[in-house]
């Protein structure tokens, strides 16, 4: 049994996404006066507590859709670029539908301030006629009028206009000022059908965040992999805004795709809509357990394209950099003749993108859907590589075998010595060193041992991240009352085989390794 689904519908403007984020207690979605902000479906999981204590927790996945008639209405119709973007209409419109058809319960969100408006009515016939409407228990959904921005007790005599709608007595609310949310949330809490957390589909195995350029395939590569429509494709630039959550099953295996926006230099940012959508993107990295880097093959690496990959390296994510529209570069020859080649294209992606020279490249076409399968394959053993745990035992062998190789250079006549290693986390395999001067670590000797470290253990095409910590004397007087030999032995008896890498706390060091 999955949750029962909520569609949260209406005219542009009306405060749709702010109930979203309401609901969620979270910016999911992004809020902005301008007409159109939202085009695809946006969804979340809430959990809503009942009136009484007693009563379980009820949760529900609520969507957020585009307004209806969103670029006929007044506001924004063409873009920074001059596209029109009432070409989107039919697109939005058809994810309407789609929520529509899949929900229990619609959500009629209407502008309590403003009145009931022409489109309004027209929505209302729209719903009536859809056939997706009816009661609970006919196979169809449930609707009702919520009347938005009551902000405070003035507001309130003007949410009753809204029964003329034909869809009973309104639920008031501000999903901004948050006033009467505890009766709405209550009310809402009411009309759900019994759901708890054991009705919640498998958590995802992993989750993919899409990032690339605007207008490199990212919608069209997820809408792929869930084998439908779930997100819109246009040749419109920067059509996807949010954060686009979206379930699909890949051999057995429960995955979410994140799609994002798509970014370009802040300097270019038609306007504070672009702004979250850039922040919505880096969160969408920050959350995901792998990233698909997508790159446009008929275009050189741009300097965005780098700023994206040096945010990725500082997370610490697992990447597969997808190279698309390979079918048009093929063959192409270079200015001395050449014809290039895979080979030649790695080796011009690892020279732009230096951080990311460790992640593997797959080389794709959307027109002849190849590589598609082969990308999750390689983000699943990517996943794979970063939940890795080495023992200390055998870390040990592998930094001693590269010391053997190569030492640390000494400075200024100070010897240089690694004391211990132990790797203390995954996700990514974090690795602690205890030396005797973490200054005389850092920079090249550092990257040598990151590479050394990628050939002689499983993370080879993964982010490790090494941190260089001092070995901590004891105190004088912990040493003449014994405290610090108590410490030890309780260290010791406690069983605990990794390090703590918090503040600073002490290291239990088990000798030198020459």
């Amino acid at each position: 049994m999955s949750l029962p689904r909520v569609a949260i519908v209406g005219r542009p403007n009306v405060g749709k996404s702010s109930l979203l984020n309401m609901l969620a207690r979270a910016k999911v979605s992004i809020v902005d006066p301008t007409p159109g902000v939202t085009r695809d479906r946006v969804s979340a999981v809430i959990e809503l507590d009942g009136p009484l204590k007693t009563e379980e927790p009820k949760l529900a996945e609520v969507v957020d859709t585009g307004g209806y008639g969103v670029y006929t209405a007044e506001g924004a119709r063409f873009d920074d670029a001059g596209e029109d973007l009432s070409r989107l209409t039919d697109e939005i419109e058809s994810q309407i539908g789609a929520a529509l058809q899949d929900a229990d319960i619609v959500l009629f969100v209407i502008d309590a301030q403003a009145g009931i408006t022409a489109l309004d009515d027209t929505i209302a016939k729209l719903l009536r006629e859809s056939g997706h409407i009816g009661k609970r228990g006919s196979g169809g959904a449930e609707i009702y009028v919520v009347a938005n921005k009551i902000d405070t007790s003035a507001w309130e005599p003007y949410a009753p206009e809204a029964s003329n709608l034909g869809f009973g007595e309104p639920i008031p609310v501000s999903a901004k000022t948050n006033y009467m949310r505890r009766s709405f949330a209550e009310k809402l809490f009411e009309i759900l059908p019994a759901s708890s957390r054991r009705d919640l589909d498998d958590d995802p195995e992993m989750k993919i965040a899409l990032v690339g350029r605007r207008n490199i395939g990212k919608s069209s590569f997820v809408n792929a992999l869930a084998g439908q429509e779930r997100c819109i494709v246009s040749e419109i630039a920067g059509t996807t805004r949010d954060a686009i959550d979206v379930r699909f099953e890949f051999d057995g295996k429960t995955c979410l795709a994140i799609d994002t926006a798509g970014v370009r230099k802040r300097t270019h940012f038609a306007d504070q809509v672009e702004y979250w959508a850039f922040h919505r993107c880096q969160l969408a990295i920050n959350r995901s357990d792998v990233v698909l880097m997508l790159i446009d093959a008929t275009d050189k690496v741009a300097a965005t394209d780098k700023k994206l990959g040096n945010q990725i390296a500082e997370e610490y994510k697992p990447c597969v950099i997808v190279i698309t529209k390979w079918d048009l570069t093929e063959g192409r020859k270079t200015t001395k003749g050449v014809e290039v080649t895979t080979e030649d294209y790695q080796k011009y992606i690892e020279k732009e993108l230096p951080g990311l020279a460790h992640c593997p490249i797959i080389f794709t076409s959307a027109s002849e859907e190849t590589g598609l399968r082969e990308s999750v394959e390689i983000a699943f053993d990517l996943f794979e590589q970063s939940r890795q745990r080495l023992g200390t035992s055998k870390l040990n062998k592998v930094l001693q075998t590269i010391l053997d190789s190569r030492g640390p250079t000494s400075r200024l006549g100070r010897e240089a010595k690694i004391l211990y290693a132990s790797q203390v986390t995954t996700s990514p395999p974090t690795i602690v060193m205890v030396v005797n001067d973490p200054k005389l670590f850092h920079g090249q000797y550092e990257r040598y041992l990151l590479n050394r470290f990628r050939e002689l253990t499983p993370f080879a095409e993964i982010p490790v991240r090494l941190l260089f910590r001092q070995r901590k004397r004891a105190d004088l007087a912990d040493l003449l009352s014994g405290k610090h030999r108590a410490d030890q032995r309780a260290r010791k008896g406690s069983g605990a085989s990794d390090l703590v890498v918090e503040g600073d706390e002490d290291f239990a060091i088990e000798g030198e390794i020459d």
